[in-house]
Parts: structure tokens; sequence; C-alpha cells
């Protein structure tokens, strides 16, 4: 699916939104929801998504939808997904209906974390989808841990005492492939085929977690114009390896062609301008080291468990 396609499609968001110039959420929410298809219901935790989409008395949302705290997506479209099950075996509901969530750094990664990991492990027919702008964005770009080592946030601001985030990102995806679910999967906002087969496959293999990469261009401090290409930048250096695990195996969607320095992702982020300063070289060291020994995991991961030894 391309994006001519995804506009063409009723997708369930609607525009008049008030998210910012340059934001991929809704490229984001767009693309999964015409990838999902119909009968969708929507539960959908505080943040970006929420506040810019539904300022009372309006709302931008076209599908059944429900609105949460950060803390409790999890819990909500869980208790909806289970009441429809026992509505539908005493056949007051015909229809097949999905479950979906959506929510952000606190909605997932954080405060909503706990809830996420309860319906994950108690294997609620769901699919949950976070979109990863890497702070707390709506509310002034404080720092979360989905945060990467180095940025700068309003609570890790790069200055004379500290430079940025001083503790690398949480890597909630090995987090929900920990619950022992069917499906877990990396994209990212540029990557439109790549999110619709792994949206549908998904819905397949219920409960599932979708992480997508979503570049800020107002707290990440880049040009509105650039988002999909810093997106692509963040694959291509693999600061952000686009990969699925399926019931038990890994497997690298996109495999970078050639090696480009993580520095030429930094540089063009106003968040990481500090680190270009000769004394700081060394913190820029430090994540190129983290992203290859990831890498270097991930690659293993690929092949033993597609070798049936993972």
């Amino acid at each position: 699916m391309n994006a001519k396609e995804i506009i063409s499609k009723n997708c369930g968001l609607e525009s008049g939104h008030n998210l910012c110039a340059g934001c991929g959420v809704p490229l984001v929410v767009k693309q999964v929801l015409a990838a999902a298809g119909e009968n969708v219901v929507v539960a959908n935790a505080t943040g970006c998504l929420e506040v810019a989409t539904t300022p009372f008395p309006y709302t931008s949302w076209k599908v059944p939808w429900i609105h949460n705290a950060f803390e409790n997506v999890g819990a909500t479209i869980s208790g909806v997904e289970t009441a429809y099950k026992a509505l539908k075996n005493k056949g007051k509901i015909k229809k097949d209906l999905k479950f979906l969530a959506f929510g952000g750094d606190g909605g997932m990664y954080d405060i909503g974390l706990q809830s996420l990991s309860g319906a994950l492990e108690r294997g609620h027919d769901c699919v949950y989808v976070v979109y990863d702008n890497e702070a707390y964005q709506n509310t002034g770009s404080q720092r979360s841990s989905a945060t990467p080592l180095g940025a700068h946030s309003t609570t890790t601001p790069a200055g004379e005492v500290i430079q940025g985030k001083d503790i690398p990102k949480k890597d909630l995806t090995k987090i929900a492939i920990a619950h022992g679910i069917p499906y877990v999967a990396q994209t990212a906002v540029h990557a439109y085929a790549d999110i619709t087969t792994k949206v549908k496959r998904a819905f397949e293999n219920t409960p599932a977690v979708l992480v997508v990469l979503q570049p800020c261009p107002t707290n990440w401090k880049f040009d509105t114009s650039q988002t999909i290409e810093i997106s692509k930048m963040a694959v291509e250096s693999k600061f952000w390896p686009i990969y699925e695990y399926h019931n038990g195996k890994y497997t690298i969607s996109h495999k970078p062609k050639k090696d480009v320095p993580i520095e030429e992702f930094l540089k063009v982020q106003g968040r990481f301008k500090h680190l270009l300063k000769p004394e700081n070289k060394g913190i820029i060291r430090q994540i190129q080291g983290n992203i290859d020994k990831n890498w270097k995991s991930l690659l293993n991961l690929e092949k033993f468990s597609q070798n049936g030894q993972a």
C-alpha cells in the first residue's frame, strides 16, 4: 500500500486535527487503520494524538473511539474486548470486531507499561500500536524512558552540568517479546509497505505490539519537511532497526546496504547539536557502540531463530 492508496481510503481519521506541521503521527494512524480494515474499535491513551484530534466538542475520528488516561489504555481495550466476547457468546452481537490501542511514550513505555503488560500477559485479542516520538512531546518535551542517550530535553537539558540524557533508551520491543506473545514488531513512519504488512500480521496473531518510530520536528528540532527523511536515516544508520518477532522467529525487515555513521543521523537534529562539540565526541562513540552491539545481537537472533536454535 502506497501513500496515495492510504489517502484515498476512508481510514477513520479525518483532516482538521491540530497535530503539528510535519508530525508523522497522523500518517502512522492512517496507515494502521487502512491496513486494519473495517469494524475497528480504538482506545487512545492521553498524548499528542488524543489531545490534537479531540478538542471538545470536535473530533477527527470516524471509528468507535475511547479516550483513556496515560496509564490505562491497555486495561480499557482489554475490558472492551472481553465485554464484546461475552456479548457475542450470548448472541447479542453478530458483527466481527477488531480492537486497537494507540499510545505514545507515556501511554506505553512509562505510565501505561503496567497496563500494557497485564493485557499482554492475559492474552487479549488486541493490537497495541506505540507511536514513539522519544519524549513527552505533548507537554513540552520532557524526557521519557524512550528518550535516547545524549538527547536534550526540558528535563535533561544540555549545558555545563549534563550533556543531555545520560541513560540509554528503554527497549520496549524486547520487553513485549519477553511476554511470550505471538507477534511483536518495530517499524517506522516512512515504511508504508512494512507498516501495512505488519499491521495485517499483527491482527492475525494477537495479542500483538507494534512500535513505530515517529520523528517529532517540534522537539527533535528539524525542519517540518524532513520527517520522512529523518525516519529513513534512523533506519539506515541502524539507530532504529525495523524487524519482527513472529512465533519465536526474528526477521530483520530491512538491512542497510552500507554503514552510515550515527553522527549523520544526530547532526540533522537540534536535540543532539551539543554532541557535535569536540569535548562530547565520547558520547557519540558510546551511542555508536551501543548501536553496533544491538545490531550484532539482532543479526544473531535472526540467524539462530531461523535455524531453530533460539
